[in-house]
C-alpha cells in the first residue's frame, strides 16, 4: 500500500556534493549530516556498533540552529523517517521510525536539507541545541530518545530507472507519550541532576519551507538505520570522545589538595 509522504518543493543551496570524513555518517544509500546555519558542519565521532545500525556522538553547541543535510546515494528514490529527541520531525508525534509515519522522499542523487518541526505544508519552526528542559520532547513528558538524531532509510517496492550519477558541480540550486512514573526522591534528584546535565532539541523561530505531496511505496524493512548522540563538549570530555583540555595553571588548581607527606631520607 503506498504512503503519504513529503518532499521539499524545492532544492536548497548545495554546499558539496561529496560526504566530508568526520563530517558525516554514511550508509548504503544516505548520507546525514548536521550543519549550521553558515553550512558548517557539526563534528561527528563515529562508535563501534554490531548490526546494521549506524552510530555517532555529535558535539552540539549552545544555542546554535541547526539543519539535517541527507543526500541520495542511489540512482532511485529513497525515503527517510527522520526523528529528534525521540519525535518525527514531520508530525511531531512519538516514533518508532516505522514505514507508516510520515517520511522525506529525495529523489536520484538529490541533496535536502532539513530545518525545523514541520508545523504545516510550508513552514517549519527551527531545530536549535538547548538545555533539555527547553526542548521540544520534554513538553511532551518524552525522555525516551533524548538527544538522539535517528533516521531510517526505506528503498522505494517499485524501483524506478536509474539515471547516472551527476559530476560534481559548484553552482547553487535551486503524542502521547507516557507520563514518567513517580520515582523515589533519590532517584528523581539523580535524574533531575541527569536531565540539566542533557542536551535538547527547541522549537525556534518560524521558517518558510514549502512541501509537496507525493506517493511512495515503502519497503518492509529499512535499508539502513543511523544514531546521533548529540552532547556538549564537557559531557563528550568526560566520556573520553573528545580530547580533553590538558594545560593546568600551576597557580589557579581548582581541585582540592592537601600537603603530602615529605620523601624518606
Amino acid at each position: 500500500m503506498s504512503s503519504r509522504i513529503w518532499t521539499a518543493a524545492i532544492l536548497l543551496v548545495a554546499m558539496g556534493l561529496a560526504s566530508t570524513g568526520e563530517a558525516s555518517v554514511r550508509s548504503q544509500d544516505v548520507t546525514l549530516e548536521i550543519i549550521d546555519a553558515q553550512g558548517r558542519s557539526f563534528e561527528q565521532f563515529p562508535v563501534r556498533s554490531g548490526g546494521s545500525a549506524l552510530r555517532a556522538y555529535l558535539k552540539a553547541e549552545r544555542g546554535a540552529p541547526y539543519r539535517i543535510r541527507l543526500r541520495n546515494c542511489t540512482g532511485g528514490r529513497v525515503a527517510a523517517v527522520v526523528a529528534v529527541d525521540g519525535r518525527n520531525i514531520i508530525s511531531g508525534a512519538r516514533s518508532e521510525l516505522a514505514r507508516g509515519e510520515p517520511m522525506y522522499v529525495l529523489g536520484p542523487y538529490e541533496t535536502q536539507e532539513y530545518s525545523g518541526w514541520r508545523t504545516s505544508m510550508d513552514d517549519v519552526h527551527e531545530f536549535f541545541f538547548t538545555d533539555w528542559k527547553d526542548s521540544y520532547a520534554e513538553a511532551f513528558g518524552d525522555r525516551s530518545a533524548r538527544g538522539v538524531i535517528a533516521m531510517a532509510v526505506y528503498r522505494e517496492q517499485e524501483r524506478v530507472a536509474r539515471i547516472p550519477e551527476p559530476r560534481p558541480y559548484s553552482k547553487d540550486e535551486a503524542a502521547n507519550a507516557a507520563s514518567p512514573a513517580p520515582q523515589a526522591a533519590e532517584r528523581g534528584a539523580r535524574r533531575a541532576e541527569s536531565l540539566a546535565a542533557a542536551p535538547g532539541t527547541g522549537f525556534g523561530d518560524r521558517r518558510y519551507e514549502p512541501t509537496v505531496r507525493v506517493e511512495f511505496a515503502a519497503e518492509r524493512e529499512p535499508s539502513a538505520k543511523v544514531f546521533l548522540k548529540y552532547e556538549w563538549a564537557e559531557t563528550l570530555c568526560r566520556k573520553g570522545v573528545i580530547e580533553c583540555d590538558s594545560e593546568r595553571n600551576r597557580f589557579w588548581n581548582d581541585d582540592l589538595a592537601f600537603a603530602p607527606f615529605p620523601p624518606r631520607r
